[in-house]
């Protein structure tokens, strides 16, 4: 097993695990896990996920901005939740989006798993991007993400970051709970 690997994963567990709690300090440490994280997926040939890392890295500098916002506005990190009209949007997008990757990484690279990589990708950007805006949908996309990317890393004998995502389940269950509570202090819906 790779210890840089075992290094970004421990990232990753300290950076969601504060996401869960709404903490402005997940930022930093996310910073530093996808920039290891998008060496480490390029080496097993899984670029879907190398080049969401770099994705992630801006996302991460725009959701700290965004967070830090919120938090010097209201004392706290506010959540929010999507329209219906705005979530079926997402939804449209993203599965467009994952037909259009997904026909780029089949047709054009030596991807390991073209398809199966590119719906994670997109579901990554789309979790991150609601993320980053404070909408409670995220952690549903999360995890979809968490459950798809199990056996994903499993077949690529990425045990790590197999088991991060285990964790990682585990941790937007935990998540979403906590942002619902959360939610019920603040009431209005937003369009993001």
């Amino acid at each position: 097993m790779n210890p840089i690997e075992a290094m970004a994963a421990a990232l990753v567990v300290a950076n969601v695990a504060l996401v869960a709690q709404r903490s402005v300090w997940n930022y930093p440490v996310a910073l530093v896990a996808v920039a290891i994280y998008a060496w480490v997926f390029a080496g097993a040939r899984l670029y879907s996920d190398a080049l969401l890392q770099v994705f992630f890295f801006a996302a991460n500098l725009y959701g700290w901005r965004n967070w830090a916002l919120s938090r010097a506005a209201t004392g706290e990190v506010v959540v929010e939740q999507l329209d219906a009209r705005v979530r079926a949007a997402w939804l449209i997008g993203g599965a467009g989006a994952c037909v259009l990757w997904g026909t780029l990484m089949h047709r054009y690279t030596d991807a390991a798993y073209p398809w199966w990589d590119a719906g994670i990708a997109i579901a990554s950007v789309a979790a991150q991007v609601m993320q980053a805006r404070r909408a409670i949908e995220s952690w549903w996309v999360w995890i979809a993400v968490d459950v798809a990317s199990v056996p994903l890393y499993a077949a690529k004998d990425l045990w790590f970051t197999c088991g991060l995502y285990a964790v990682l389940l585990a941790l937007s269950i935990h998540g979403l709970v906590h942002w619902q509570r959360a939610r019920g202090r603040h009431i209005p819906a937003v369009a993001a």
